[in-house]
């Protein structure tokens, strides 16, 4: 009997995020599951698992722009007419459903646009914008209770407190192991490629969680068996943003004796930050986490909020400079913008700003911005 090759856990989660239409095509082909789409990271996918259904980050696979742009003007954001054109190229032909939570401006178009010229089931979340009042946590926990009565309706199933309950557990475990690497990658800064890292998040952002789980803890267990206790001397970035899929930015970043040792992008910590109580009513702690957690800049939890969140990420993670990568033509991104660079000028913590596209490749010149502002720490 020929001996089975075993994948290394990193081998596995590359593959996925380089194919994720395609390992989710095999994965339905196989199990029979049926795929709900999301375009943001307040889907609470807790709901969708306890439903037995699978839920999955649509990232925009799409190159070409063509058919979207039909649709949506050229000024609008890369991610979501990639979403769309995804939608009509029949790049996501394996697709049950869709959620639409109501978080930017641009997301609650695209949902408009694709109940009229994409075949799918369509749930939409409304979602509260100010977070920061008691009313606020309970318009949450009613609009998460209907998501849940709208998925029993819509594929004929009872989605009962244990199996919610079960989906928390195996959520804070999965979410759990995705912070432990970020973590990992600030006390022992290059212990991994930070372009590593980032295909790690976004393949678990549509694997199997179950599987997902076990290739954590596999890799988790390799590295903390490479661990050496040497002091180590990088530079140490944060990445702010929207989404960030772009390896070179690493690949610069790692070639300047330099490392990302944490986020806030929505494609890395803002996923899986905010562990959710497994005791009382499983929906109010499942609505919780979204009105507790570190919010989008689409979301208001007070004046300043922003800042106060990445100085303390700035201090926790001993921050040398920030790179802002901001998606063109995201408003929430840009309208915080000005008042986090008055505050970083103040504290005389270097930073750069660039803008970029979901698609376009990393040019000559951002390439050299980024170079000057880690060649100046």
């Amino acid at each position: 009997m020929k001996e089975e090759i075993k994948i290394p856990a990193l081998l596995q989660f590359k593959e996925v995020a380089r194919a994720p239409y395609e390992y989710l095509r095999e994965l339905k082909k196989t199990t029979g599951v049926q795929m709900i789409g999301s375009s943001c990271t307040y889907t609470p996918e807790e709901i969708i698992l306890a439903a037995g259904l699978h839920p999955f980050r649509i990232f925009a696979e799409s190159q070409s722009l063509s058919r979207a742009d039909a649709h949506i003007q050229a000024y609008g954001c890369s991610m979501v007419r990639g979403m769309l054109e995804d939608g009509l190229s029949g790049n996501l032909d394996f697709l049950d459903g869709v959620v639409f939570p109501h978080a930017c401006d641009s997301i609650q178009r695209l949902s408009d646009i694709w109940r009229l010229n994409v075949r799918s089931l369509h749930f939409d979340l409304l979602l509260p914008v100010k977070l920061d009042t008691p009313l606020a946590k309970s318009y949450f926990e009613k609009v998460t209770e209907r998501f849940r009565r709208d998925l029993e309706r819509a594929f004929d199933v009872a989605i009962t407190e244990e199996a919610l309950i079960a989906a928390i557990e195996l959520m804070n475990e999965f979410r759990n192991l995705l912070r432990k690497l970020y973590l990992m990658q600030s006390q022992y800064p290059g212990i991994m490629k930070g372009s590593d890292l980032g295909q790690v998040v976004e393949a678990s952002m549509v694997m199997d969680k179950k599987k997902a789980v076990a290739l954590l803890k596999e890799w988790v267990s390799e590295l903390e068996a490479g661990v050496k206790p040497e002091k180590i001397n990088k530079k140490r970035i944060l990445i702010s943003g929207s989404v960030c899929s772009h390896p070179d930015i690493h690949q610069i970043i790692e070639a300047n004796n330099a490392v990302v040792v944490y986020d806030d992008l929505c494609s890395g910590s803002r996923y899986f930050e905010g562990i959710i109580s497994n005791t009382g009513n499983p929906v109010q702690a499942i609505a919780g986490r979204y009105t507790e957690r570190y919010v989008c800049p689409a979301k208001h939890l007070g004046v300043g909020f922003q800042m106060e969140n990445m100085k303390k990420l700035i201090q926790e993670h001993k921050v040398d400079a920030v790179l802002f990568l901001l998606l063109k033509f995201c408003e929430p991104f840009s309208f915080d913008y000005p008042d986090i660079k008055k505050e970083l000028e103040a504290m005389k913590l270097p930073f750069l700003m660039v803008e970029m596209d979901r698609h376009n490749e990393v040019d000559e010149q951002m390439r050299t911005r980024i170079d000057t502002l880690l060649e100046i720490l």
